[in-house]
C-alpha cells in the first residue's frame, strides 16, 4: 500500500531477514548532496562489525570501506547470499540522489536495473481511477542485494554468510564500531534493551508479500469487498516480467476468511482467486511468504558505547508509505558522513542520531497516519470513486491537494468539480450551509481562551482579537469558552454570559464584526469549567490553583484534576444539575440577544459536560453514571435546554473529545456514539477535538492528528464535522475537504500568528472571489509585497 508519492514498502517479514520495501517520490527529506569522505586512510574506527546483510548494513559497510580502504570491515549475515524475503523494492528519486552522491558506482549499477513508471491506479467498486505524474523506480530485492554484495566484495569488505554474528558484547569488545543492522527482530537491540529502551507496537492488519509473473502497468491499489470484510491489494512492477503483490486485511477479516488455517500455498492460491480480475486470472507465487502483522519500532537511544542501530533495528515505518529501504539507506549515508566528520566516535554517533532522528520521526508520523487509514479502510469505501482515490492518495498527509495539482492537474480538477468548486475556486472557498446560516468559506477561527476579562466582561482586547480575525476573512470566528456562571470559570480572566453587562459587551463585539466584516459569522462557545476551574491564567501556571481566592468546584464525580494539586470538586446533586442546566439556557438566551450567529456547546477537554461523558471522570452510580447512554444523559439534557433557548433558525454545534488518549477512557467508537446522540437531538455539526480530559494522557501528536476521528464520525454518521488539531496550512484545509474528511476546518495557532490567515491563503492561491473579500481599507495590501530582486 502506498500513496501516490508513497507507494507501499513491504515491512520486515517474520523471517530473519527484512522484507522488501518500496517507496515513492513525495518530496521527503533526503541526505543533502554530500558524499562520504573520499577514499584514503583517516581517523575514526579502524575495525567495524556489521550485523545484518540487508541493504542498510551492506551499504553502510561499503561506504565506510570506501571512505577509508584501510579499515577492516566484516558483515555477518545468517542467511545465504541468494536468500531474500519478498520481491521488489521501490526507490524514490530522493533516495536515488542520495545514493548517487554517496557512491556513484552503486548508483550506476542500480540505474541500469530500474524499471520506471508514473501512474497510480485505484480500482474501487468496478471503477479504475488513474492518477499520473508520480515517478516511481523499482528493482528486484535480490538484484539490489547482488549489487551491494559485489560492491562490498570489490572494496574488500568481508562478507560472512550463513554465519551467526558473535554476541553483541563480544563484537563490541573486539571492534571499534559495531553497526547493528539486524532488522526488526534485532538481537543486538534486545541484548541492550535497558539502554536502547525500545518501544514496539503491533498493529491490527495482516499482510502477505507475494509476486506475479507479469508487470503491472502502474502502481495498483484494488479493494475487494468480500462476505468476510474488506481486503486490499497493492501491486507494482519491479522488473520487465514481474510485479510485487501485497494482500492486506484486518485481523478479524483474515480470521473470518479462514486464512489462519491455510498454509503458504493455499493462502497464495486464495489471494489469486480473490483478486483474479486484477491478475487477469494468472497465479501468484510466494517466497517463504507468511501472514504477519506490522511492528512499529522506536528507540529512546540509537547507540550504546561503540554499538549503533541502523535501519529496522532502530526504527520502522509502516510499509504503506514505502520507507524501510529508504530509511536504512539514508541511515547508512548519514552514519558514514558523521564518522568522516567527527574523529571521536561518540561525537560521530551523536551527530548521526541528531541528524536522522527528526527525519525518521517525521516519516513515522506519516506512516502512522497511513497505517491507520488502511486499518479503517471499511469506513472509507462508501466514498465515490474519485473522492476515494483522492482520499487514499492523501492519506499520510504528506501528499496534498497542491502536490496533486502539480502532478496531475486533470485528475485533481475532476475531484474539485465533484466537490462543487466553481472554476478557479479552491475547495476552502466554497460556501457551506448550517441550518439558516451560510458560511462563505470553510475556515473557522478556533476558540482560544484569552484570560483577560474583568468579572467575565469582554473588553477592548476581545474586540480587537475577534474583530481582527473577522476582518481576516474566516467564514466563522469563534469566541473563547464563555462561562455560564462565575463558579464555572477556568480562571478569573475568563469571559462569561451570566449578566446583562457581559451580554452588552458581547453585543458591541458582534455589531463590529457584522458591520465591519460583513459576511463573517460570529459563534459563541458556552461551557462550564467543572473540576478544571479556579486556576491561574495559563502564563501564570497552567492548571495550578489560585494562590488565594479559590472558589468551590463542581463536577460529575468528586475527583480532582490533579491529586494533591487541584481541589476536589463537589459531585452535582439533583438541585445542582438543574441549576447548571438553567445557567446554560440563560446564557444561550443572552447570546442570542447579543447577535451571535452560531452557538457551540463545549463538551470536550475535561470541563464539566466532558466530565460526564468520560468513564475516567464519571464514577456516578445514579442515572447519570454507568454505561455510555447514562453518561450522555446530563449533557443531552443541557443540550436540549440550550437548543430550546437558542433561535430555531440558528445552528448549534457540539465540541467533543473523541478520545481521552488514556487507557480506559473514551474511545473512537464511543465518540461515534456520542456524536450520534447529539446529532439525534438536533446538533447541526460536531466539532471533533481530542484529549485534555485527564492529566496523564498520551496523545499521538502530528500533522492533522485529530482529523481521523472527525473523518470517522462524518462518514459513519453522515453528520457535518469541524476538524481541528495541527491543521496549519491552506493546503491541509483543501486536502481534508476534498478527501471528505471534514466539512469545516478550525485553526487556532495559525490565526494567532496571522490574523489575516484566510485572506493571505486566498492571495497565495490567486483567488479573488466573494468567499474572501478584502475590507475596502485593506485592498491596497491584497497582493503579497515584493521581498527582493527577482532578476
Amino acid at each position: 500500500m502506498a500513496g501516490p508519492l508513497m507507494p507501499p514498502d513491504p515491512a520486515p517479514a517474520p523471517d530473519p531477514a527484512p522484507a522488501p520495501e518500496h517507496e515513492g517520490r513525495e518530496g521527503r527529506e533526503r541526505p543533502e548532496g554530500r558524499q562520504a569522505a573520499g577514499p584514503g586512510p583517516g581517523p575514526g574506527p579502524r575495525s567495524v562489525a556489521v550485523v545484518g546483510g540487508g541493504p542498510g548494513g551492506l551499504y553502510a559497510a561499503a561506504l565506510l570501506k570506501r571512505q577509508d580502504p584501510t579499515r577492516e570491515i566484516t558483515v555477518w549475515e545468517r542467511n545465504a547470499p541468494s536468500d531474500t524475503f519478498g520481491f521488489g523494492v521501490v526507490l524514490s528519486d530522493e533516495t536515488l540522489g542520495g545514493i548517487r552522491d554517496a557512491d556513484p558506482v552503486v548508483y550506476e549499477a542500480l540505474r541500469r536495473e530500474l524499471v520506471r513508471w508514473d501512474d497510480i491506479d485505484v480500482v474501487h467498486r468496478g471503477h479504475r481511477t488513474t492518477s499520473t505524474g508520480h515517478g516511481f523506480a523499482a528493482l528486484g530485492r535480490r538484484r539490489l542485494l547482488e549489487i551491494l554484495h559485489a560492491r562490498c566484495t570489490g572494496l574488500g569488505v568481508r562478507l560472512r554468510f550463513r554465519t551467526e554474528a558473535p554476541p553483541a558484547a563480544v563484537l563490541a569488545a573486539g571492534h571499534d564500531l559495531v553497526v547493528a543492522a539486524d532488522g526488526v527482530h534485532s538481537h543486538t537491540r534486545e541484548t541492550h534493551a535497558a539502554h536502547f529502551r525500545p518501544r514496539i507496537g503491533t498493529h491490527r492488519c495482516r499482510y502477505i508479500w507475494l509476486a506475479a509473473d507479469f508487470p503491472f502497468e502502474a502502481f495498483r491499489f484494488e479493494i475487494a469487498e468480500t462476505e468476510h470484510g474488506v481486503m486490499q491489494l497493492h501491486a507494482y512492477p519491479f522488473s520487465a516480467d514481474s510485479s510485487t503483490v501485497i494482500v492486506e486485511m484486518r485481523e478479524e477479516v483474515w480470521r473470518a476468511a479462514g486464512f489462519h488455517e491455510l498454509d503458504e500455498a493455499e493462502s497464495t492460491a486464495r489471494c489469486a482467486k480473490i483478486f483474479a480480475e486484477a491478475l487477469g486470472g494468472r497465479e501468484l507465487r510466494s517466497n517463504n511468504s507468511s501472514w504477519t502483522a506490522f511492528r512499529t519500532v522506536a528507540n529512546a537511544r540509537w547507540s550504546h558505547g561503540n554499538t549503533v542501530l541502523l535501519g529496522d533495528a532502530a526504527h520502522t515505518a509502516h510499509f504503506s508509505i514505502g520507507s524501510g529501504t529508504k530509511l536504512a539507506v539514508e541511515d547508512a549515508v548519514a552514519l558514514a558522513a558523521a564518522v568522516a566528520a567527527h574523529p571521536a566516535l561518540d561525537e560521530a554517533l551523536t551527530a548521526y542520531e541528531t541528524e536522522r532522528r527528526p527525519v525518521v520521526e517525521s516519516t513515522q508520523r506519516a506512516a502512522a497516519a497511513s497505517l491507520s487509514w488502511f486499518e479503517e479502510l471499511a469506513g472509507h469505501v462508501d466514498r465515490p470513486p474519485r473522492r476515494f482515490a483522492f482520499d487514499l492518495l492523501t492519506r499520510s498527509r504528506r501528499v496534498t491537494h497542491a502536490n496533486l495539482r502539480l502532478r496531475d492537474p486533470v485528475f485533481t480538477a475532476a475531484v474539485e468539480a465533484d466537490f462543487g468548486c466553481p472554476p478557479g475556486t479552491p475547495p476552502m472557498f466554497t460556501p457551506f450551509r448550517l441550518r439558516g446560516l451560510t458560511l462563505r468559506n470553510r475556515v473557522v477561527v478556533s476558540p482560544m481562551d484569552l484570560y483577560v476579562a474583568e468579572d467575565g466582561v469582554p473588553g477592548d482586547f476581545h474586540l480587537v482579537h475577534l474583530g481582527s480575525r473577522a476582518l481576516g476573512g474566516a467564514g466563522l470566528v469563534m469566541t473563547e469558552m464563555v462561562c455560564v456562571s462565575p463558579e464555572g470559570r477556568i480562571t478569573p480572566g475568563c469571559t462569561g454570559l451570566w449578566t446583562d453587562e457581559q451580554a452588552a459587551a458581547w453585543t458591541r463585539i458582534a455589531d463590529f464584526v457584522h458591520t465591519s466584516a460583513p459576511g463573517t459569522a460570529l459563534g459563541v462557545q458556552l461551557g462550564h469549567s467543572g473540576r478544571k476551574g479556579s486556576t491561574r491564567r495559563m502564563w501564570e501556571g497552567i492548571d495550578q490553583p489560585l494562590p488565594a481566592g479559590n472558589w468551590p468546584l463542581v463536577a460529575a464525580s468528586p475527583l480532582p484534576y490533579r491529586t494533591g494539586v487541584n481541589q476536589t470538586p463537589g459531585s452535582l446533586d439533583r438541585a445542582g444539575l438543574t441549576a447548571v442546566r438553567e445557567q446554560f439556557a440563560a446564557a444561550a438566551r443572552r447570546a442570542a440577544r447579543s447577535g451571535f450567529d452560531l452557538l457551540e456547546l463545549h463538551c470536550a477537554h475535561g470541563y464539566l459536560l466532558s466530565g460526564f461523558l468520560s468513564p475516567l471522570t464519571n464514577h456516578r452510580t445514579d442515572a447519570y453514571g454507568g454505561d455510555l447512554a447514562a453518561r450522555l444523559r446530563y449533557p443531552l439534557e443541557v443540550f436540549d435546554a440550550v437548543r430550546e433557548a437558542w433561535p430555531a433558525d440558528r445552528p448549534m454545534t457540539v465540541r467533543i473529545s473523541a478520545t481521552d488518549w488514556a487507557e480506559g477512557g473514551t474511545t473512537a467508537g464511543d465518540a461515534v456514539a456520542i456524536a450520534r446522540a447529539f446529532a439525534g437531538h438536533g446538533a447541526d455539526a460536531i466539532d471533533v477535538s481530542t484529549g485534555q480530559v485527564v492529566p496523564d494522557e498520551e496523545p499521538a501528536y502530528g500533522r492533522s492528528y485529530q482529523t481521523p476521528y472527525a473523518d470517522r464520525i462524518r462518514n459513519e454518521l453522515g453528520v457535518p464535522v469541524i476538524a481541528v488539531g495541527a491543521i496549519s496550512s491552506w493546503d491541509d484545509v483543501n486536502s481534508l475537504l476534498l478527501a471528505g474528511r471534514a466539512d469545516l476546518c478550525a485553526l487556532a495557532r495559525p490565526h494567532l500568528y496571522d490574523p489575516h490567515w484566510t485572506l493571505h491563503a486566498a492571495a497565495e492561491q490567486d483567488y479573488r472571489g466573494p468567499a474572501a473579500p478584502w475590507p475596502a481599507p485593506y485592498r491596497a495590501g491584497s497582493r503579497r509585497p515584493p521581498t527582493g530582486r527577482r532578476d
